[in-house]
């Protein structure tokens, strides 16, 4: 059950950026048990492991934009720098610049989270693409009763809203308007 909720945390911290699923250099340290002024200390020691497609700086647009996602004012702090994002592989390389236990342990949990979503992706492409077989199939079928049409077809577009990204409503501020 613990496991479960680690894998559960590490999941959201996991984030949408440039096209590319990353985690934040601010997440990594704390799941680490390290200060992040000492995480950045190692990877700058080490930049060679660490490529562009491995690790970038967050942009001052992109970082506006995270922040804003966060209800506490305090996220990030008041920073000189923008935060890192790792991608899958750079947290891979993490592990040997971080080289304790609990970084192996936290870079195994976190490979693991990875690879969930990636079959969770999967899964749900797999799934449109079924759906999208049996709606083609469906009407290619000549149908006598068209109330069974219809309802053929609202259970089609339920599926559908289902299965597409739900956008949630702005949060509401917390404080004095």
């Amino acid at each position: 059950m613990v496991n479960m909720i680690v894998q559960d945390a590490i999941e959201k911290k996991i984030y949408l950026i440039r096209g590319q699923k990353v985690m934040l250099s601010v997440d990594l340290a704390s799941l680490y048990g390290v200060p992040v002024k000492r995480l950045n200390e190692q990877v700058r020691r080490n930049i060679k492991r660490f490529p562009s497609d491995f690790m970038f700086q967050l942009s001052n647009e992109e970082y506006k934009i995270l922040k804003s996602q966060f209800a506490t004012s305090s996220w990030g702090g008041a920073r000189r720098a923008h935060p890192y994002a790792f991608t899958e592989q750079g947290v891979a390389m993490l592990s040997s610049v971080l080289n304790s236990e609990r970084a192996i342990e936290v870079n195994i949990a976190i490979m693991r989270a990875f690879v969930r979503l990636r079959e969770i992706l999967l899964t749900h492409k797999d799934l449109a693409t079924k759906i999208e077989a049996l709606e083609a199939k469906y009407k290619n079928h000549d149908m006598k009763f068209s109330e069974y049409d219809e309802h053929i077809t609202a259970i089609f577009e339920a599926i559908k809203e289902l299965m597409s990204p739900s956008v949630e409503p702005p949060k509401r501020k917390i404080g004095f308007h």
